[in-house]
């Protein structure tokens, strides 16, 4: 015991014998905090992290320090600076609490100075960390004046985008100085040192006004700012537009500082943008909302990628980035629900297992059972065409025959064509999308939608997009066959095919080969059109950030126009290539009867199809691909139990299955005339019959 308590006491000492030791002068002195040069592809500046006066970090005294920017920090970060000695024992007490019934660090309680030693020293946020932390803030404190740890800890914190410090931020945010800063941006810098990267306000700018709120709150709560100016505060703008440094590209430099992952020292980097192209449809994008302005049209984003390289050439995310209505809201990496621009890839998977763009489709009512009740799909028209071929109903972009495509070819199927083809953002369930899929009912990016777009370009390889200047990706994946990928641009490039939807005259006429599909979504929240040319493509929204519907704009009258003049300004800059056609894939005319989708007799009217090797049409209409009959509901081994107090006449189990038309369905050798069956307790044999006589079961079991 006399030993442990020696050891105690030597240790103590020893201990305040470190703290009195001076704090090394190298730690204090001002850092040099290496920056990053972005470029574009002609070495023209986008942006820095620099200073606005080119040097890498300016150091400001306190006294030159705007108050407010000290009050807030100090009322976010450490109400209780002034008090302590480096270390708020209350603050630490709680967060030792909190942290023992977590089982693991979960609150810091990390004081002014605690985070400034962090700077310093590099100490971790694990327990020795802490420890460490808290040892050389009692040395700071004990050695230097609250001013001077402030003004340390002022131009060291680091505050996002590759900026340190409030002098840097200020010049990046505001194109301000660290002394004439006031309320609502000293109260945002303050909320943004939390966590820099996730509040940000160009990235995040709904999270950086919320962290606003919450400082200015703490300011008024502390008695720092009067209930009036903390209002006129919360009205300001995040940043400031006029800014004194260059800052190009503002999305697309955003998007590249939150990925890129930086290297020791000074950076220049080379990135694929095209300055000139970005700031031509830059004024597009605002000459179009303007002129949309009257039906509803607030926002609209572009982006523009080579086909041959992956590269990003143009993004545009909003119309105006320092608008003060969530201006910096990227539409290139939010996703929305894109509509019927889903469609050319249920059509791409139907020709890879044997449909083709002669084979025709019903285009009918028709009622679905789904899991949440019945769905009747219907056209943008409202009305019925019959039997149509392939061809017209991608290309007129009828909607019911889709829907019976994903019936039929199953909706499993198809999303797993959609994620091979880049669509990240569709992470839920087949079950959870439905046949609904089909018409883009699920929410994808504008970015996800180009580089998907681009892969039918590039013969049904899909490629990352990627933004910087020269360096391969190769991580290749096929989405479609090379003749399918052409089958469904020679579609999409036939103004003939979709006269019967769009008409004859439409933003969609080029003097060169592009391949065009729009999409509105439900209600007309979103509007969406793709083209695609041999050497590029370029995809477009239009719409709300809020998600307030359009005044009957659709993707022809909407977003078209602005595909049509995005396309022909990147043209001036770009060759449009040659589109891949189906006759360079091997794929072989074949003259067809329009009635029949049959080869062709003497005296049917007969139109000139493609046909990819071995689907060439007999003398009789080819019959539809077979998919294999599958259940979707019930699975084998499945286990349900009656929710107690529920009639049984509500207790029911759906009976649903995809890959053949028409079916029928048993359970236990006893016929189920309906697609729902009553819970009955027991083991049961659940058995789905197709039209061929194939039958699928699944045991399952009720309790």
């Amino acid at each position: 015991m006399r030993r442990i308590l020696l050891l105690v006491v030597c240790g103590g000492i020893a201990f305040i014998g470190w703290v009195a030791l001076p704090v090394p002068r190298r730690m204090l002195s001002a850092p040099t905090t290496p920056s990053v040069t972005l470029r574009d592809r002609h070495g023209v500046v986008l942006r820095t992290t620099r200073a606005a006066d080119g040097t890498r970090q300016r150091w400001v005294a306190f006294a030159d320090m705007d108050p407010q920017v000290v009050q807030a920090f100090v009322a976010v970060e450490d109400r209780r600076f002034f008090d302590h000695h480096g270390v708020d024992p209350r603050a630490m007490a709680r967060a030792f609490l909190s942290d023992v019934r977590s089982g693991r660090v979960v609150s810091g309680a990390s004081t002014i100075t605690m985070q400034l030693a962090r700077e310093l020293t590099g100490a971790g946020r694990s327990w020795p960390g802490k420890l460490a932390q808290i040892a050389w803030a009692l040395r700071l404190d004990a050695h230097l004046t609250k001013q001077e740890i402030l003004e340390q800890y002022l131009n060291r914190v680091d505050l996002g985008q590759g900026v340190v410090g409030v002098p840097a931020a200020a010049a990046l945010y505001f194109a301000s100085s660290a002394n004439t800063i006031g309320l609502a941006r000293a109260a945002m810098l303050a909320g943004l040192a939390h966590a820099p990267s996730r509040d940000n306000p160009f990235t995040a700018p709904s999270r950086a006004r919320a962290r606003r709120a919450y400082a200015l709150k703490r300011m008024s709560a502390l008695g720092l700012a009067l209930q009036a100016d903390v209002a006129r505060a919360n009205r300001e703008p995040l940043t400031s537009p006029d800014r004194a440094t260059a800052f190009f590209a503002p999305h697309f430099t955003a998007h590249v500082l939150s990925t890129w992952r930086p290297h020791p020292g000074d950076a220049d980097v080379m990135t694929s943008l095209d300055l000139g192209l970005q700031q031509e449809i830059e004024a597009e994008v605002r000459s179009t909302v303007d002129a949309l302005h009257d039906r509803g049209v607030r926002q609209a984003a572009v982006v523009v990628l080579s086909n041959r390289t992956g590269e990003i050439l143009a993004w545009v995310g909003s119309p105006d980035f320092w608008a003060d209505s969530n201006g910096q809201t990227d539409m290139v990496i939010s996703p929305r629900q894109p509509g019927s621009a889903l469609k050319p890839f249920l059509y791409g998977l139907a020709f890879d297992v044997g449909y083709t763009p002669a084979t025709l489709l019903s285009d009918v009512p028709r009622t679905y059972q789904t899991a949440i009740g019945p769905y009747h799909p219907r056209n943008y028209d409202r009305r019925y065409h019959g039997l149509v071929r392939a061809r017209e109903a991608l290309a007129s972009s009828y909607n019911v025959p889709a829907v019976a495509l994903a019936d039929t070819l199953g909706v499993d199927r198809f999303l797993r064509t959609l994620h091979v083809a880049g669509f990240a953002s569709l992470d839920r369930s087949s079950e959870f999308y439905g046949l609904a899929l089909a018409l883009g009912d699920g929410d994808v990016t504008l970015l996800e939608l180009a580089n998907a777009y681009r892969s039918l370009a590039n013969r049904g390889v899909w490629r990352p997009a990627h933004w910087d200047m020269g360096n391969a990706h190769a991580d290749d994946r096929r989405v479609v066959s090379a003749q399918s990928a052409a089958l469904v641009l020679d579609i999409l490039t036939d103004p003939d095919a979709r006269t019967p939807a769009f008409g004859s005259v439409t933003p969609f006429d080029f003097p060169f080969p592009v391949a065009v599909k729009t999409g509105t979504s439900r209600h007309f929240t979103d509007n969406w059109a793709v083209g695609a040319t041999g050497e590029f493509t370029v995809a477009v929204w239009a719409g709300n950030f809020t998600g307030q519907p359009m005044a009957g704009v659709s993707g022809v009258t909407g977003a078209g126009p602005l595909l049509h003049r995005a396309v022909m300004l990147t043209a001036r800059r770009y060759q449009p290539g040659v589109i891949v056609t189906p006759a360079s894939v091997g794929a072989e005319p074949v003259r067809i009867c329009r009635q029949s989708g049959a080869r062709a007799e003497p005296g049917c009217p007969y139109v000139t199809e493609w046909f990819a090797p071995g689907t060439t049409p007999s003398e009789t209409p080819p019959p539809p691909a077979r998919v294999a009959l599958h259940l979707v509901s019930p699975h084998d081994g499945d286990a349900y139990a009656i929710p107690p107090g529920v009639d049984s006449h509500y207790a029911t189990l759906a009976l649903r299955a995809e890959g053949a038309s028409p079916m029928s369905w048993s359970v236990d050798g006893r016929p189920v005339s309906t697609n729902r069956w009553t819970l009955v307790p027991g083991v049961h044999t659940v058995s789905v019959t197709s039209s061929t006589g194939e039958i699928v079961t699944a045991h399952i079991e009720v309790q």
